[in-house]
C-alpha cells in the first residue's frame, strides 16, 4: 500500500505546467484513454456533468486562441484588477497565447449546469464545481503518467467557446488544457516549483 502510494507521489513530484510545446502529433487513443479515466472520477449523485472536447484541428485551435487572447487582452489591460496582476508576475504570463496554436491537441472542459430527459425536461445535477474539478484532477493526472505535458487555461469569460465548439446551453466553459510534448528548451518559472510542505497542508488527528 505504501509503495503503491509513494510511487504515484513521485511520479507527480515531477509534473510541470509547461508553456512551450514541441508540435509532434500526439495519437487520438493516447487522449481518448486519458478523458476515459476522468470519466472515471466520482460525481454527485453519479450523473457525471461533465463533457470534454478534445481538438487537434488547426483552424478550430486558431479560432479558440483568438477568442482567447481578446478576452486576455481586456484582463491584463486592467479587467483582473491589480491584485491579481501581481500574483500573476512570478509565473510571467500574458495575453499572448501561442500554446493554443503549439499544442498538438486541446481539452475543454465544459460544466453541464443540468441534464435534459429526452422530451426535454430538466433534471438537476449535483456538485457539479467538485464533480468537474475531481474529473479534471483525474484527467491531468492520466496525462502525465501517459507522459505528456499539459497547460491549465481559463480566459474570462468563456463563453465563446460554446459557439466555437458547437456545445449547448446547459454547459459551461471551465477549462482548456493544453496537452502535448514538452519543447526542447522549455523552461520552468521557479516559483511554480515551490510547492507547500506536507505539514502546512494536512493536518492529522488521530
Amino acid at each position: 500500500m505504501l509503495a503503491g502510494a509513494e510511487g504515484f507521489r513521485d511520479r507527480m513530484a515531477d509534473r510541470r505546467t509547461v508553456r512551450d510545446f514541441d508540435r509532434r502529433p500526439v495519437p487520438r487513443a493516447a487522449i481518448e484513454a486519458c478523458i476515459r479515466a476522468a470519466g472515471n472520477a466520482p460525481s454527485g449523485a453519479n450523473h457525471q456533468p461533465r463533457h470534454f472536447v478534445a481538438v487537434s484541428d488547426p483552424a478550430l485551435k486558431a479560432r479558440i486562441r483568438a477568442g482567447a487572447e481578446e478576452e486576455e487582452a481586456r484582463f491584463y489591460e486592467g479587467a483582473a484588477g491589480d491584485a491579481w496582476l501581481k500574483a500573476l508576475e512570478p509565473i510571467g504570463t500574458g495575453p499572448a497565447k501561442p500554446h493554443l496554436e503549439e499544442a498538438p491537441w486541446l481539452i475543454v472542459i465544459f460544466a453541464q449546469r443540468y441534464g435534459q430527459f429526452a422530451d426535454g425536461t430538466r433534471y438537476k445535477h449535483y456538485y457539479v464545481p467538485e464533480s468537474v474539478g475531481i474529473a479534471t484532477g483525474f484527467l491531468i493526472a492520466a496525462l502525465h503518467e501517459a507522459g505528456l505535458s499539459s497547460l491549465t487555461h481559463t480566459p474570462n469569460p468563456m463563453r465563446f467557446l460554446n459557439a466555437v465548439l458547437d456545445r449547448p446551453e446547459a454547459e459551461k466553459p471551465v477549462m482548456i488544457l493544453a496537452v502535448g510534448h514538452t519543447a526542447p528548451g522549455a523552461t520552468v518559472p521557479r516559483a511554480a516549483t515551490l510547492k507547500k510542505p506536507l505539514d502546512e497542508i494536512l493536518t492529522v488527528r488521530d
